[in-house]
C-alpha cells in the first residue's frame, strides 16, 4: 500500500515510516495538517494515518475537509485522547478507525491492513457520466461532448453530488446538508443561484438539458426529457 503519515512528531513519524516500509508498504510523511491536506488531495494514497493534534490544521479538520472535497481514502486516526466521546468525534469527522496512544505497532499494522483491504475490495467510483457529460473526481475535470467546462469548487461539488445520484430526485435538504454542510434551511436562494449558474455552464452551448427541476421536490440529473 501507499500510505501517507500526517504526524508532527519527527521521532514518531520516523518510527512509523520504518515499520511500514519493513512491512512492505510505501510511506510518505507530512509534518503538519496543511501539508498533509495538500498531499492527500493531490496524490493517490491507499491509507492515511493521521495524528489528531497537528500544527496549522488539526487532524480531524484535515479528514473532514477531505471528505467534503470527495476524497474517501481510508483514514486511521492516532490520538492520546481516548475517551468514548473523543473516538466518536473522530469517526463522525470521517475517520475510519481510531487508535489511542500509546499503541502496539503490531496492532497499528493490523488495522492498516484491514483498512487497505476494505478499500481494495470496495468499488469507489472516481468518475461519473450522464449522457455526454463526464466528471472526473480525481483530476477535477468536467467535460461535455469532449469540451472542457470550468467550474468553481462549489459548483463542482454540486454537480458531483447530482451526478452521483443521477436518475434520482435530489431534494433541497439533501443539497444543503451534503454540498453546503448546512443542517438547517438558511432561507436564502443560494441553491437556486448555483443551480442556475451550473445549468448555464453545462447546457447553454450543448444539445439537450441534463439537469431537470422536479416541481415541489428538487432536481434530477438525467439524459433526455
Amino acid at each position: 500500500m501507499r500510505i501517507l503519515i500526517i504526524e508532527d512528531d519527527r521521532e514518531t513519524a520516523s518510527y512509523l515510516t520504518k515499520a511500514l516500509k519493513e512491512a512492505g508498504h510505501v510511506a510518505d510523511h507530512a509534518g503538519d495538517g496543511e501539508t498533509g491536506l495538500n498531499m492527500a488531495e493531490g496524490r493517490d494514497y491507499d491509507l492515511l494515518i493521521v495524528d489528531r493534534m497537528l500544527p496549522k490544521r488539526d487532524g480531524l479538520s484535515v479528514i473532514a475537509d477531505l471528505r467534503k472535497s470527495g476524497t474517501h481514502t481510508p483514514a486511521l486516526i492516532l490520538s492520546a485522547l481516548g475517551q468514548v466521546d473523543d473516538r466518536v468525534e473522530g469517526l463522525k469527522a470521517g475517520g475510519d478507525d481510531y487508535l489511542t496512544k500509546p499503541y502496539a505497532m503490531s496492532e497499528l499494522l493490523a488495522r492498516a491492513e484491514v483498512l487497505g483491504r476494505r478499500r481494495a475490495t470496495g468499488e469507489v467510483e472516481t468518475s461519473y457520466q450522464v449522457g455526454d457529460l463526464e466528471l472526473d473526481r480525481l483530476s477535477h475535470e468536467v467535460r461535455r461532448a469532449g469540451k472542457p467546462i470550468i467550474l468553481q469548487p462549489r459548483e463542482f461539488r454540486l454537480l458531483e453530488y447530482l451526478m452521483k445520484h443521477a436518475g434520482q430526485v435530489v431534494t433541497r435538504t439533501m443539497l444543503l446538508e451534503n454540498v453546503w454542510d448546512y443542517h438547517f434551511d438558511p432561507q436564502t436562494n443560494v441553491i437556486d443561484v448555483h443551480i442556475s449558474r451550473l445549468r448555464s455552464k453545462i447546457e447553454r452551448e450543448f444539445d439537450g438539458p441534463l439537469l431537470h427541476t422536479v416541481r415541489g421536490s428538487g432536481y434530477i440529473m438525467r439524459a433526455g426529457g
